[in-house]
Parts: structure tokens; C-alpha cells; sequence
């Protein structure tokens, strides 16, 4: 996770300004501008665009009692490709151009549901249950903790509440 971090927050912000740093330089600085200015109106509307298509078919495919498993898929991608598009630099917008493709859409999903597929079949048959290794009694009493959290161990109920009387003295 801190590696996937990292990259998000230092990496792709320092590749991004190096491209821009060299597209500015062969372009100049005000047409670089100008570019991430067009890509960013481009992409919106092309998310709004593909955002209401993909919302349009989930809702039909839902109403005929269908899972729209592609469709909901592809209005995530759409999301991802608006955020993308939104954020100023080059290759933000390449990958987010990309996204709003439908065959590079078609073959992330096929690939995504192929790695599920494989995880999925994987972790039913490898390793034991967490279970596997305890008592019967054991099991008893976590499934008696998770009922009673309050007991404590000498099977009293612990509760917080302290009874007492009181005297206002104004």
C-alpha cells in the first residue's frame, strides 16, 4: 500500500511536470497551457457523454432484471477517466483518454476478470480454514464473546453502569 502511495503522490506528480517541462519547450509555455486547458474541456464532455450512456444502459438492463456487470464497469472506468482528465499534466490525460476508449475498456475488464477468476478459484482451494485448528470449545466460547462482549472472565456481566444517589445542594 505505501508503495502505491508513493507513486501517486510523488512519482506521477514529478513525471508529470517533467513532461510538461519538455512539451513546453518544443510547444512553448503558453500553448502547453492551452493543450491541458483543450484536454481537460475535451475529456469533460466526453465523460459526460459516456458517463450517461453507460447510466442510461445500467438502468435499462436493471429494469429487465439483467446485472449490468459491463455497464457498471465501464461508468467506473468513465469515473477514473474524468478524474484523470481533470488533473493538469500529459500523462494523465493519455491514461485518461485511454479509459474512455471502449476496446481498451473491453480488454482491462477481460483481463481484471480473468485475474479475479484466478484468485477466486485459488483461494477456495489453497490454506485451511482459520478455524480448522481449534477446539470446539474454543470456537464456543469466541462465538459467546462476540454475543456478550460485556461478560468478562469470571462469566459476570461487566457492565458500566454504576448505581448511586445523589443530594443537589443549591
Amino acid at each position: 500500500m505505501f508503495r502505491f502511495l508513493f507513486i501517486l503522490f510523488i512519482a506521477i506528480p514529478i513525471i508529470e511536470i517533467a513532461l510538461l517541462i519538455q512539451v513546453s519547450e518544443v510547444i512553448g509555455g503558453f500553448a502547453t497551457i492551452a493543450l491541458v486547458i483543450a484536454t481537460a474541456i475535451l475529456g469533460a464532455r466526453l465523460v459526460k457523454q459516456q458517463g450517461l450512456g453507460a447510466y442510461v444502459n445500467v438502468q435499462q438492463q436493471m429494469s429487465r432484471g439483467q446485472l449490468p456487470a459491463q455497464d457498471l464497469f465501464t461508468g467506473l472506468c468513465v469515473i477514473i477517466a474524468g478524474v484523470l482528465l481533470m488533473t493538469p499534466g500529459i500523462m494523465t490525460d493519455v491514461l485518461g483518454f485511454l479509459l474512455l476508449t471502449p476496446a481498451v475498456r473491453k480488454k482491462l475488464a477481460q483481463s481484471l476478470l480473468a485475474h479475479a477468476t484466478v484468485k477466486v478459484q485459488t483461494g477456495m482451494h489453497s490454506g485451511q480454514s482459520p478455524f480448522a485448528n481449534q477446539s470446539h470449545e474454543e470456537r464456543a466460547e469466541q462465538q459467546e464473546e462476540i454475543r456478550d462482549p460485556f461478560k468478562n472472565q469470571s462469566g459476570r456481566n461487566s457492565s458500566t453502569t454504576i448505581e448511586g444517589e445523589y443530594e443537589r445542594k443549591d
